[in-house]
């Protein structure tokens, strides 16, 4: 089951801060996303050795104040629905304000774990402003300093606290999850996939409470199917369908072998496709893309190719990603997408024998070796592949510091065009040999 961390709170508080401290200037972080609608954040860090994903709740302001105070009820709402651990920050020097009163009112009422994060405390005399907030009647308070990152290490181990492991998946099967922006097809091609005949799979409701596991065994391809279309709009503000759709997506996400994401032909990539795709790229996920409507657009012979281009542009540098153009409603190249994410899956867990790689690899090196610094000369004289979940290689060699980025992609590229890894992240390390 994923770890979700909500950082709740009204604006101006400093949630973004911390949760740019959170998922930056930590040692352990991996990676940091922004810009889901209206530049919502969410990225994926680790503390004590457990991985969560963090998410900034704030970040948009709609022209009505009202509107705006509904609009974070509404998403505290859904924290608390979704989150596994949530941070309600408040800011010392304005004190309690109506709308913290508010919003404690609400997490008083929650099962969930709550965390008052007091921030802004910079000195002693702040310190004793800061037990007002005890009146929440939410337990302990942490104060701290988002900026400047006092206190932060304090939170997060009580945090770490209701983290769950993670725990490795026993079950064989391949979990592919479909996921995309609301509207997009995502339930239509389930329907698709699955057919009328309904008794050849099998509904098992999933970990969380929305998403469901579908067993589908037809043509020769046995997996799970991770479903997070069925989106509960239990919301006014329309923004938080997009809130609740994200949160539900990094779930199953997590969940998956490899990820279908869906686009809409018409719309376009936007920001929230790249920030999922980016996060299952980090998460080590395989991924397929899937441009659903295509019926819909006005084509030549050029216009797939363009279209590719613009989405290679928008998720450089990992481009080696399958893209299948397909119709659900025609039930255009929906088999395609299935296909596609087999090869994928196959891709994600194959092993190169250490000979294989030798062979074809070291030739390659030979001929076009790192460049040399400072007058030493890098020789890699030997490459394995580690096991592990995902396609990560070790090239042992003499001076592993001085390689730069620019020739690890050289070699990724030569992984990739000699042994297919299409659809799928690749780690490569060097080491002292």
């Amino acid at each position: 089951m994923s770890n979700i961390v909500a950082i709740v709170g009204r604006p101006n508080v400093g949630k973004s801060t911390l949760y740019n401290r959170l998922t930056e200037t930590r040692k352990a972080i991996v990676d940091d996303m922004s810009g889901v609608t209206r530049d919502r954040h969410y990225g994926l860090a680790e503390w004590t050795n457990k991985n969560f994903t963090v998410i900034d709740t704030g970040g948009y302001v709609a022209n009505s104040e009202d509107v705006f105070e509904a609009a974070i009820r509404e998403q505290v709402l859904i924290a608390i629905e979704e989150a596994t651990v949530i941070i309600f920050m408040v800011d010392v020097t304005t004190g309690i304000t109506d709308l913290d009163d508010e919003i404690a009112s609400v997490l008083r009422k929650s099962k969930k774990p709550v965390l008052v994060a007091v921030n802004k405390v910079d000195n002693y005399q702040l310190q004793s402003d800061a037990t007002e907030f005890y009146s929440f009647g939410l337990g302990e308070i942490h104060c701290v300093s988002s900026m400047s990152g006092s206190g932060t290490g304090d939170l997060l181990d009580e945090v770490a606290k209701h983290l769950e492991d993670d725990v490795e998946e026993t079950d064989s099967l391949p979990k592919f999850a479909i996921v995309g922006r609301p509207n997009v097809g995502k339930s239509s091609m389930i329907n698709a996939l699955i057919g009328k005949d309904r008794n050849i799979v099998t509904d098992i409701a999933g970990t969380t409470r929305d998403s469901i596991h579908i067993h589908y065994n037809q043509f020769g391809h046995e997996f799970m199917l991770i479903d997070t279309a069925g989106l509960r709009k239990k919301t006014k503000v329309r923004e938080n369908i997009e809130f609740y759709s994200v949160m539900r997506t990094i779930k199953a996400l997590e969940e998956a072998d490899v990820v279908i994401l869906m686009i809409d032909a018409a719309e376009g990539i936007e920001s929230q496709d790249i920030n999922i795709f980016h996060l299952a790229e980090k998460n080590k996920k395989g991924l397929v893309l899937v441009i659903n409507k295509w019926d819909v657009i006005e084509k030549d012979h050029k216009t797939a190719k363009a279209f590719e281009a613009k989405i290679h542009e928008k998720i450089a540098p990992f481009t080696d990603i399958p893209i299948i153009f397909t119709s659900v409603t025609e039930k255009q190249r929906i088999f395609k997408t299935v296909e596609a994410a087999v090869k994928v899956f196959e891709n994600k867990t194959k092993k190169i024998p250490t000979s294989k790689l030798n062979d074809i690899l070291l030739p390659i090196i030979e001929k076009t070796p790192p460049p040399a610094i400072k007058g030493k000369h890098i020789k890699i004289k030997y490459i394995t592949q580690i096991n592990a979940s995902s396609p990560m290689f070790a090239f042992f060699c003499n001076l592993p510091q001085y390689i730069k980025e620019p020739y690890k992609r050289f070699l990724e590229n030569k992984l990739r065009e000699h042994f297919d890894f299409s659809g799928v992240p690749i780690q490569i390390f060097f080491r002292q040999k």
